[in-house]
């Protein structure tokens, strides 16, 4: 049964006991609710909840679990007969694939059940898979056939008994919530415990998504580095990945283009969104501001494809038309000051508006104590009015550093895919007019194509991406730690 039914067998279900729930309230108090201890409202949610909570929640984790044991119990089949330098987890994407081709051509009445349960791996197979549209990446082995095979019929019953389970659980709920309800029930304490649990479970979801990130990642870090020297990575000032071996995967020329091009996308961006700031908050009037803060705002929203494009075809030729060439510093449109000019652009809108938030902050009484004192609107600002909305102003530059050491689009299309070549010297490695790149658009090159996710070229990605979380995590942990530690509490 596919899922849509089963939810909507469930919802059904669900709305049916919050019916029958008040309803049954009513009923033994005579319809007189007075005598209820919660309004009869209540005890028909109750209902609801115990119908559709625990349900959906085994459906959730079915079918989070479900496909996970399927592959383990049929990847055995496929590892018997595993070809040389061939990879299980893309012999199981080829199973997958050819199971759900097979659905398709029973669905559409090409093929049989029986005859997509009983098909024979032979020499004609190939093409008649190309006549139902069935592609795979590799050659149709019997091993590779059979694992569909039993993969198909592992899912189907996985679906049929999931159905089951979910749809009598749900039923047991309506029943015992039917069953609970009497005059002394406490209908509304029990609702209120159960959203409770809800809001818990609901925000624990962040922090469980978080740590299954991080554990995804660490996994196959450790795998990274079982093949590859640790101090090599993180010493070496050479990338070369050559997935025929002997690769040099040093992250410093990813990490010193990473920090570069950030460096100087802040340049642009703190002075700017600061200074916008300022004036938005301190000398605006209202209608100024209420034109300009919106349009500043609308540099967040758009996306960083169209920056790129922007880097590719305005800023870079432009830079190295006026600058570059003639200075002699280089000949490609393809530059760290690029990327750099261009993320800065993007991050104003991230400055602008946390600072002006964060300036507003400050209570007017400071602002006319100092005006009292005799000091200029300006010399209030730069006295009074700066410091006391620092520590959230360093906040906001440090949470933007951090958004722009994760930006990739802009950094492909405006810097180019080079590493740094810190081997060549000095001069080479802080020209602003070279093109570098940084980590992020490693780990998509890492991963795009068809690689061998067993080999270190690829595993390198999830160390690199390990490494810039905890990067930004150290960022984001340090901003809320000024933050707190500096700010001052206002009445």
């Amino acid at each position: 049964m596919p899922v849509f039914w089963i939810l909507a067998i469930v919802l059904v279900l669900g709305a049916a006991g919050y019916v029958l729930g008040r309803a049954r309230a009513l009923s033994s108090a005579g319809d007189d609710y007075r005598s209820l201890h919660s309004l009869p409202s209540y005890y028909g949610w109750n209902a609801f909840i115990l119908t559709v909570v625990p349900a959906l929640l085994v459906l959730a984790a079915w079918m989070l679990i479900a496909p996970i044991v399927i592959d383990g119990m049929v990847s055995g089949l496929v590892d018997e007969g595993m070809q040389e330098g061939s990879s299980l987890s893309l012999l199981m994407s080829d199973v997958r694939r050819l199971a759900a081709g097979l659905d398709s051509a029973v669905a559409s009445g090409a093929l049989s059940a029986t005859e997509a349960s009983d098909l024979v791996a032979d020499n004609t197979l190939a093409g008649r898979l190309m006549g139902l549209r069935i592609s795979l990446g590799s050659s149709v082995t019997e091993s590779t056939l059979a694992a569909a095979q039993r993969y198909r019929g592992l899912a189907a019953a996985s679906q049929i008994w999931m159905a089951v389970v979910v749809i009598a659980l749900a039923a047991g709920g309506l029943l015992l919530g039917l069953r609970r309800i009497k005059p002394t029930f406490r209908a509304r304490n029990a609702v209120e415990t159960g959203l409770l649990a809800l809001l818990i479970l609901a925000s624990s979801i962040a922090i469980l998504t978080t740590l299954g990130i991080v554990l995804s990642m660490l996994f196959e870090t450790i795998n990274f580095f079982r093949q590859y020297p640790a101090s090599e990575f993180f010493f070496s000032t050479t990338w070369s990945p050559d997935f025929r071996g002997n690769s040099e995967l040093g992250i410093l020329p990813l990490l010193w283009g990473t920090l570069y091009i950030s460096f100087i996308a802040l340049l642009v961006a703190v002075p700017v969104g600061l200074f916008a700031a300022i004036y938005l908050s301190e000398y605006a009037g209202p209608k100024m501001r209420a034109v300009a803060k919106p349009l500043i705002e609308v540099l967040a929203g758009i996306p960083t494809i169209v920056y790129g494009l922007f880097a590719l075809i305005t800023v870079g030729p432009a830079l190295r038309d006026y600058f570059a060439q003639p200075l002699g510093l280089g000949n490609s449109s393809s530059s760290v000051m690029t990327a750099g000019l261009v993320m800065g652009i993007m991050l104003i809108p991230f400055v602008s508006s946390l600072s002006d938030d964060i300036i507003n902050a400050v209570p007017q009484s400071m602002r006319d104590g100092s005006l009292g004192l005799g000091a200029t609107p300006s010399e209030t600002i730069r006295s009074v009015i700066i410091p006391a909305a620092l520590p959230g102003i360093v906040g906001a530059i440090l949470l933007a550093a951090s958004r722009a050491i994760g930006e990739t689009m802009i950094v492909v299309l405006g810097a180019g895919a080079a590493a740094a070549r810190l081997n060549e010297g000095l001069t080479e490695a802080i020209n602003p007019f070279e093109a570098m790149t940084t980590v992020t658009v490693k780990i998509v090159s890492q991963l795009t194509g068809d690689t061998d996710f067993a080999s270190p070229e690829t595993l390198v990605a999830f160390a690199l991406g390990l490494t810039l979380f905890v990067i930004t995590l150290a960022l984001n942990v340090l901003a809320l730690f000024i933050v707190r530690k500096y700010r001052e509490q206002y009445e």
